[in-house]
């Protein structure tokens, strides 16, 4: 009899556990394979649009804050190389893409800067010691009931490269080039990204003290870098991508996560496909292969070694979405500079108006004009430029400029989102590949 009390009591304990408290079912991972199976798209926005401006004079915006960004993300690597002289390491800061998404429970809606070149997610949180203007309200967190400060044991807080242990959890600092930082404390909180996907337990920065000119675009930060604090490494996401319409285009870009990100193409002989390196000094980045630059039919003359990550951490090739124009090494911009105007028959602009690194005098009529064919010869393909990738005109000065500058001896390279506009742009973490797949973005 004892045996039968003893048989009912534990079944009877076991359909409590699982009708009453059924987490197994909606556990965080078991929502994440799910998404990785479905996938979801968000949509993006340039910085500048809705504005009456011309792709000339967006580029020249976008130009003004790329050597700004230049700086910061030179500085980030020089900075880690002797960290001694830091007390934070240096993030890249403010991108030229919005993403839509919201926080909470209610969800609260705001758009934040895409950042591919750091990894920490923020948003300004009440109550504010200092904060910026912002165009969407502050986010409570106590009008949120899925909100939870974090502990400075968590696996997060051990991942932040700043922070100390307070008496209500882990405290973070996150410091961009500009001198602009956000701190605060780092809690979790559910994220609705794209058509209502919602994501429980997502680790971000609830910032009280936040200073940078930069970050007023927007109400926050979502990084999407290598480092575990970004969305795709909290998401375990193995693939994400993005496509990005042309710059004078009034149209929406596209973020892609989890399945969505490969999107089917019957092209692919003109998908190309390189390997993506790591820089020990700076993980967050995402560094390609880049073997050397032609333009028309001349293979440039660079060294095999312009474009490698040196053993103090300087050097390599980024790809950024966060940069406007491509900024590559000195002596290689010179190089390309000089095959350029050898192989294009037009007189070159010396005014600076532009401040573009090189321009020509345009004829009214430009549809006859040539330009030579702009090649990036990587590890794994050759990634062969449309001219409007490359090559922008402005009729109201009556000039053709080249959308690429010089990074000086920064040493320091970016491959520009100029470049990358009307392609696919795919990252396999799992693979350590990022693939360019021709597309007419705003078709998507």
């Amino acid at each position: 009899m004892a045996s039968l009390s003893l048989f009912i009591f534990v079944t009877l304990a076991i359909l409590v556990i699982l009708f009453v408290n059924p987490t197994f079912s909606t556990s965080r991972r078991a929502l994440k394979h799910k998404k990785v199976q479905t996938g979801f798209r968000v949509t993006l926005k340039h910085v500048d649009s809705g504005k009456n401006l011309t792709k000339f004079e967006r580029i020249q915006r976008g130009m003004k804050r790329g050597q700004l960004r230049l700086q910061r993300l030179s500085a980030g690597t020089t900075a880690s190389s002797d960290a001694a002289q830091v007390e934070a390491p240096i993030h890249a800061g403010t991108g030229e893409f919005l993403m839509n998404l919201a926080i909470g429970t209610p969800p609260e809606s705001f758009s934040a800067i895409l950042d591919t070149g750091s990894d920490l997610i923020w948003t300004q949180c009440k109550p504010c010691t200092q904060c910026y203007d912002q165009p969407t309200p502050i986010f409570d967190p106590k009008k949120s009931s899925s909100f939870s400060k974090l502990s400075c044991n968590s696996q997060l807080c051990s991942a932040l490269p700043a922070s100390t242990c307070a008496s209500d959890g882990c405290e973070y600092i996150y410091q961009y080039g500009d001198y602009s930082v956000t701190q605060g404390i780092l809690a979790s909180e559910t994220f609705t990204f794209g058509d209502k996907v919602s994501i429980p337990n997502v680790g971000f920065g609830c910032g009280s003290d936040n200073e940078g000119d930069g970050f007023s675009q927007g109400s926050g930060l979502v990084g999407l870098g290598r480092g575990p604090l970004s969305l795709v490494s909290q998401l375990e996401e193995p693939k994400f991508s993005y496509c990005l319409t042309s710059l004078d285009d009034s149209k929406t870009s596209s973020l892609f996560l989890g399945s969505l990100s490969s999107v089917n193409s019957t092209q692919k002989k003109s998908i190309t496909t390189t390997t993506l390196t790591k820089n020990p000094s700076q993980p967050s980045f995402y560094y390609l292969s880049l073997k050397g630059i032609s333009v028309g039919g001349t293979r440039l003359d660079i060294d095999k070694s312009t474009f490698e990550v040196q053993d103090d951490g300087s050097g390599g090739l980024i790809i950024d979405s966060g940069t406007t124009l491509t900024y590559i090494d000195g002596h290689a911009f010179d190089a390309l500079k000089k095959e350029f105007i050898a192989q294009t028959k037009l007189p070159v602009d010396s005014s600076g108006v532009s401040g573009l690194d090189l321009c020509f005098t345009s004829p009214s009529d430009t549809s006859d004009v040539e330009v030579p064919k702009l090649i990036f010869h990587f590890n794994g393909g050759d990634l062969d430029l449309p001219a409007e990738n490359y090559v922008v005109t402005d009729s109201s000065s009556g000039l053709l400029c080249l959308a690429l500058g010089s990074s000086g001896n920064s040493g320091m390279s970016i491959f520009g989102n100029i470049q990358q506009q009307n392609y696919l742009v795919i990252h396999d973490l799992a693979k350590e590949t990022l693939s360019f797949i021709p597309k007419q973005c705003d078709g998507l």
